[in-house]
Parts: C-alpha cells; sequence; structure tokens
C-alpha cells in the first residue's frame, strides 16, 4: 500500500507541474509514467498477501472481522483489509516458582488447597495451538491476547478446583497420575469452545509443606525398613527349613544303618579293621579281650 501511495502522490505532483510556464513541466511527462507504474505495482502487492507456514491469517475490513481464513501461501484479499496472522504450531505457556523460568517474572506457581486443608504449590506447562478454522471466531472473541485471557486463566482455575478433591499426600504420590489426567480433561474441554487445543499438560513440579513432607519420609523409611525386615525372616526361614531337611536326612540315614547291619557284618568289620591295624609298621599289638570281637592293635 505504501508503494501505491507513492505513485498516487507522483503522478498527481505531475499534474500539477504540467503547466507551460512551469519551468519543469518537462518531467511531468515522465513523473506521470513513474507514478503509473508505482500505483500499479503497489495495488498488485495489495492484492496478494503471503502466510507464512505455521501460520494462519484474519481479514477485518473496516472493524468487520471476515470468517474465512487465509491458510499458508499467497491469498489474494481486498487492498484496503488489514490482515492479522496467528501462530497455529505447537504453543507452550508456563507457570513457575523459579524467577525466569515461567512465562511471567517471578513466582508465577500455582497455590492450591488440597481436601484436607493443606496448601500445595503446582509448576505446570501447557502445550496447545490455535484451531485454525477458529482463527476468526478467536480474534473476534478474545483478541490475539488468547494466552493471558484464556490459557493462563482457565489453567490456573481448573487445577485449584481438581485439588479441592484430593489429599495433598495422594496427590504427591499415589494419585498423581489420576489428578494430571482429571485436570487435562478438564481443561481440553473448555479450550476446545474457545478455538484452541490442548495437546499436552505436563506438571513440573509439586511441592508441599514440610511437616508433609517429613511425614512422608517417615512412611517411606518406615516402608523401607518393613520390607528389609521381611527379607530378613524369609532368610532365616529359609535356612531352618534347610537345617530340617539336613536333620531329616540325617536321622534318615542313621535310621537306615541302624536297621541294615548284622552282627556277623559287624564281627566282620571289626577283623578286617584288626587285620589292617596289624599290617601298619607303626603299630603296637595290643589284644583286649570282651564280649564283642577283640581288638588287637600291634608294635613291630
Amino acid at each position: 500500500m505504501t508503494i501505491f501511495i507513492l505513485g498516487l502522490v507522483g503522478f498527481v505532483l505531475a499534474l500539477a507541474i504540467n503547466n507551460p510556464n512551469n519551468p519543469l513541466v518537462r518531467f511531468s511527462k515522465t513523473l506521470k509514467l513513474v507514478g503509473l507504474g508505482l500505483m500499479v505495482v503497489g495495488l498488485f502487492f495489495s492484492l496478494i498477501v503471503q502466510i507464512d507456514a505455521g501460520k494462519v491469517g484474519v481479514k477485518s475490513l473496516f472493524g468487520q472481522i471476515d470468517d474465512q481464513e487465509l491458510h499458508s501461501g499467497l491469498n489474494v484479499v481486498n487492498p484496503l483489509a488489514v490482515v492479522t496472522t496467528l501462530d497455529t504450531r505447537t504453543q507452550n505457556y508456563t507457570m513457575s516458582a523459579v524467577h525466569d523460568e515461567g512465562d511471567k517474572l517471578g513466582d508465577d506457581a500455582i497455590k492450591v488447597l488440597s481436601s484436607d486443608g493443606l496448601e500445595i504449590t503446582i509448576d505446570l506447562t501447557v502445550l496447545f495451538k490455535v484451531m485454525p478454522d477458529k482463527a476468526s471466531s478467536i480474534l473476534k472473541n478474545i483478541g490475539a491476547d488468547y494466552t493471558s485471557k484464556i490459557v493462563r486463566p482457565i489453567s490456573r482455575t481448573r487445577i485449584r478446583d481438581v485439588a479441592a478433591a484430593y489429599e495433598a499426600v495422594s496427590i504427591y504420590s499415589t494419585k498423581r497420575v489420576e489428578f494430571q489426567q482429571r485436570i487435562q480433561k478438564g481443561i481440553e474441554a473448555d479450550f476446545s469452545k474457545a478455538g484452541i487445543e490442548l495437546e499436552q499438560l505436563l506438571i513440573r513440579n509439586i511441592n508441599l509443606p514440610n511437616s508433609v513432607k517429613a511425614t512422608i519420609e517417615s512412611k517411606i523409611n518406615a516402608e523401607q525398613d518393613a520390607q528389609k525386615m521381611q527379607f530378613v525372616l524369609l532368610k532365616e526361614k529359609q535356612e531352618a527349613e534347610r537345617k530340617r531337611v539336613e536333620a531329616q536326612g540325617i536321622a534318615d540315614y542313621q535310621k537306615i544303618v541302624s536297621t541294615g547291619l548284622t552282627d556277623k557284618q559287624l564281627q566282620y568289620e571289626a577283623i578286617k579293621a584288626q587285620k589292617e591295624l596289624a599290617a601298619s609298621n607303626n603299630t603296637k599289638v595290643i589284644i583286649m579281650g570282651g564280649k564283642g570281637n577283640p581288638i588287637m592293635i600291634s608294635d613291630k
């Protein structure tokens, strides 16, 4: 449009100096041609609007927003129309307690009250994107600053509403996944009504009061001690079972041996032992009598 205006100014100036008495009259024709050329070029570029990839354009003419969006590429529009582009790629909005980590400076974490009346601080990141076919509606009903008007307040409100149904310890440990899923489901529905698609909700950190943290740590330590004791008891039980089996084996062996030996077999074994002792070079011979077989020890 700027080129068109420059051409128009040049053309009007050429008409103004088109007077035989004007010393600049010889430039009038050239200035007219240049002005007309600039007007044509300016008009052409005013009719063509380029929308970059990952964005969508919304036309407005004299404050009236057109419902037909302009998609990526070259688009023909009214030269007088104003085109506003919205990003349709994935965007993120972070609310964090760390000073320079979130989209707002300072502590922007979400403080909520659990069902047991404890205050919990939650750091959150929301991944979302604008629905291309809802861009006109967003610009008409919300405006280009949809992050501060929709994304931020809805996310914070939904988290506070859901957190009120859970105990602090449950949010931190056993029901964290369920807690996040319920929040995501609620935010997704609210975003969709506004023309925004929720891609993912990331709970980055959950900070509990120090008293609750100490309770959780004590509980975890107690559970670990109980598991350790169960392991020791199991080990002792297995050792006792091993000893019982070993004792039973010895008893069974002794029973078999005692029932299987006869007097003649014992006498035979005693004679063999006596012969081995008598054959030894380092023994004395001692004969001891008795009711049983004599024992002979020989010294050679």
